[in-house]
């Protein structure tokens, strides 16, 4: 079977990204001829700045300002030589100054990512482990990947679950020299924060586990002289503690810092660090600026600036507490989080919030899952208490219009947080258009005539297909074998079908469109743990089905309203089941649904492209083939015609309990050589159910006695196929013996045999479905480009099956 490309995580971020810039959320300019941190000018508009992360305000300090203006007329806008041979003259004034603060030596970089990619790779040995947090910056993900070449085991665990940090701790304690955990000390996102002195009883517990902090967002409002979240907690360093500050955002100037208790570790990545070794050193303003800095830091000054930050943090908090307003973490931190949910209702908001005077971030996708898209707002110094004030009240009036607005509530953001929900929003919903929604959990509930009208020719789901697939799928001993099975049918009021598809409820592997080589990995896994990285997801269609599941007339004046009624019923039947995601599948890109999707928080992925042969009509083998392309006519003249003597094909409607076994040894030969498109075996009752339905026949290729390797005709190929009630041929499954396929020809047999069969049926189409697309292409079939959304509860899966694509 063909390879299947994976799908590209940048792609889907591209497309996030996109739609927020079209709606004027991202890549925005500040315009005017001067910036004082308390105001900013976006679209020729003065608005109250609510996004920033210098929350002391450093940077307008005019002490700052003038070292850096003096630092320019005296050493000129660079110094351009590496600092591994030698350092321009206020660097070791800076260095001086930035040990005291944290009575330990350090080292300065050029930013923070530059630093994560020198130090991580110099700190952690072949011999050593790393785990990550979900939600640690993708700074410090990016360069811990780049340890893969050198085979370093790569984890990740939930945010702050200290549970399945131990677990995992106590897994690599035999195998590996030092764990290292990596995390936030304040996380840039919602604000919250790490469980500092909880990971040094861990550290305790385990000596072997090592702590590496990314606390750049925790820097300068907290903590003697200003040193941060992490050391206000810890007090002193440990040896076991790598501490990453920065020079930047609250600190005031640029760069960023290293700090290192362990003197030996200390020399080693100082020596040689990578982007510490060959990248420019910071530029002579930013070093005096932050000299400057430095001199305040080290001063009582710096707790009176703390204090004044928290003054306005607390009231904020205070008024926040009254509003009513969904916020996601509260503590003491500057950084706030308002929950929108949908990536509409955030864009919304916060255009709502640019218009009246105040400017605020998104934070969406991938930062955050998509459905926990939400307004962040930092508060600094320079917001006076009375711009605090206004926003919170314009915030109080404009957020539930926004949530009208977008076909959401209150009660729907907050579950998508897991926040208390207060009762009497529950049913706080925009009025919507009065349609009727027919609902039911078998197909034997809805009339037979009215299903296949709307749905019957697109696979193997119409109203046979579906009896079958609820017989095979229920009262099985596993349970990725037992599926259940929603319908849904919308109509107006005058009975008129707008809107037809079904959703299945079951267990996927949530590397079924990763790379070959991640579920290898993972399968190696699963022989101990058999059901590891496993979700239960909603997904139109099923598993096993392909093809157009969604029938939707959006010529009707009231398509939107037919989708997000059945929104609706799926967020409820979602939050029954508790699906880690739900899923709509195989769809031929459209705009209009592009864009209502992900605004309702879907991300768009790339599915394996499907195979059709349409019009098509059949006289005889010469006829087809004379069709078919020069370079597809050679290919079948080399790779399929000399082989057809050696097989006896057969077709059966019914085959004996005997040949179940075979059948299905066949059958996982092929799944277990695609793992491309990485899914659970069906149940072996398949078979029998294939065998008593009509609608099921059997293309059968034994190989002939003078061929095989002992004088018998074994089955060495069995396609599976479907006859569905518009006459498409459907070959859904194949088996093979994959000791002979690839001598014989085995795979291209069965296309051509197949193609052949529908031809003599007198089917006019032939729906081959996913993978394999270039084989199948040869053989006279069009190429159908297909994607789904997807919404996911959280990204933790995800992002795991990202470290396993770039770990070694």
């Amino acid at each position: 079977m063909a390879k299947i490309k994976p799908n590209n995580f940048l792609d889907t971020v591209d497309s996030v990204f996109n739609d927020a810039k079209r709606q004027g959320i991202l890549h925005l300019y500040a315009e005017g001829d001067q910036f004082t941190g308390r105001h900013i000018k976006v679209g020729q508009k003065d608005m109250f700045h609510f996004g920033t992360t210098g929350y002391l305000g450093l940077e307008q300090d005019s002490r700052l300002k003038k070292a850096a203006v003096d630092a320019i007329n005296r050493y000129g806008t660079q110094f351009p030589l590496s600092k591994t041979y030698i350092s321009h003259p206020l660097y070791k004034t800076l260095e001086e100054k930035v040990t005291e603060m944290y009575s330990n030596p350090v080292i300065i970089t050029k930013n923070s990512t530059l630093g994560h990619i020198g130090v991580i790779p110099s700190a952690v040995d072949d011999q050593d482990a790393i785990i990550l947090d979900h939600q640690v910056h993708w700074s410090v993900q990016s360069a811990a990947k780049l340890l893969k070449s050198r085979s370093i085991p790569i984890d990740m665990i939930r945010h702050n679950n200290l549970e399945m940090l131990e677990d995992r701790i106590r897994k690599l304690s035999s195998k590996r020299k030092k764990i290292w955990y990596m995390a936030d000390g304040v996380y840039s996102m919602f604000g919250d924060v790490s469980p500092v002195m909880e990971l040094m009883g861990l550290c305790n517990k385990y000596p072997q586990l090592h702590l590496y902090f990314d606390d750049v967002h925790g820097m300068s409002w907290i903590g003697k002289n200003g040193t941060g979240y992490v050391l206000d907690n810890l007090k002193e360093l440990p040896e076991q503690v790598l501490l990453f500050g920065t020079l930047s955002k609250t600190f005031g100037a640029s760069g960023s810092l290293l700090t290192c208790s362990n003197r030996k570790m200390y020399a080693k990545i100082k020596n040689f660090g990578g982007p510490l070794t060959f990248s420019a050193q910071l530029e002579p303003a930013s070093v005096a600026a932050a000299i400057a800095s430095a001199d305040i830091h080290l001063t009582p000054e710096i707790y009176s600036l703390q204090t004044d930050l928290m003054e306005r943090v607390k009231y904020f908090n205070t008024l926040l507490s009254e509003s009513g307003l969904p916020l996601v973490e509260q503590n003491n931190s500057p950084v706030f989080y308002i929950g929108t949910g949908m990536p509409v209702t955030g864009y919304n908001f916060v255009n709502r919030m640019m218009k009246e005077g105040y400017f605020v971030n998104l934070g969406l996708f991938p930062a955050v899952p998509v459905k926990n898209t939400g307004v962040r707002i930092t508060i600094s110094r320079h917001n006076q208490k009375e711009e605090i004030k206004g926003l919170v009240e314009a915030m109080q009036y404009h957020y539930p219009r926004a949530l009208e607005a977008t076909y959401t509530n209150d009660a729907k953001v907050r579950s998508a947080f897991k926040l208390p929900i207060n009762e009497t929003e529950k049913t706080n919903n925009k009025p919507k258009i009065k349609l009727n929604i027919q609902f039911a959990k078998s197909i034997s509930k809805i009339p037979k005539n009215d299903w296949d009208t709307l749905l019957g020719g697109n696979g193997i789901f119409d109203w046979e297909g579906l009896h079958f697939l609820e017989s095979v799928f229920s009262k099985n001993k596993k349970k990725e074998e037992n599926w259940k099975f929603h319908y849904y049918i919308v109509r107006d009021l005058m009975d008129k079908p707008i809107l037809a598809t079904f959703f299945t409820y079951s267990l996927w592997k949530d590397d079924m469109l990763a790379s070959e080589s991640v579920s290898k990995k993972v399968e190696e896994i699963r022989q101990q743990d058999p059901y590891y990285l496993t979700s239960y997801v909603l997904g139109m269609g099923s598993l096993f089905t392909e093809g157009s599941h969604l029938y939707l007339d959006t010529s009707h004046p009231l398509w939107h309203e037919a989708l997000h009624s059945l929104l609706d019923q799926l967020e409820k039947l979602d939050s029954k089941l508790n699906s880690k995601m739900v899923v709509f599948r195989d769809f031929i890109k459209d705009e209009k649904l592009h864009e209502f999707f992900h605004n309702l928080g879907f991300i768009q992925v790339s599915m394996p492209d499907s195979s059709r042969i349409s019009n098509f009509i059949w006289k005889d083998s010469p006829s087809y083939i004379s069709n078919l392309s020069k370079r597809s006519r050679s290919h079948f003249r080399k790779d399929i015609e000399p082989y057809e003597a050696r097989f006896k094909i057969e077709i059966k409607n019914t085959i004996e309990p005997r040949e179940y076994d075979l059948f299905f040894k066949l059958l996982e030969n092929v799944r277990q050589n695609n793992l491309g498109l990485n899914t659970f075996p069906f149940p072996k009752k398949i078979f029998k159910y294939m065998s008593d339905h009509q609608n099921w026949e059997f293309i059968i290729l034994k190989l002939r006695s003078g061929y095989s390797k002992d004088a018998r005709e074994p089955v060495v190929g069995v396609m599976f196929c479907y006859k569905n009630i518009a006459r498409a041929y459907i070959p859904s499954f194949i088996g093979m013996d994959y000791e002979y396929a690839k001598v014989h020809q085995v795979y291209r047999q069965l296309l051509y045999q197949t193609i052949k069969r529908a031809g003599e049926l007198g089917y006019r189409e032939i729906l081959f479905g996913m993978t394999a697309a270039f084989e199948k292409r040869k053989l006279g079939a069009v190429t159908i480009s297909q994607i789904s959304y997807i919404q996911s509860k959280d990204n933790y899966n995800l992002e795991l099956v990202g470290i396993l694509e770039n770990s070694g």
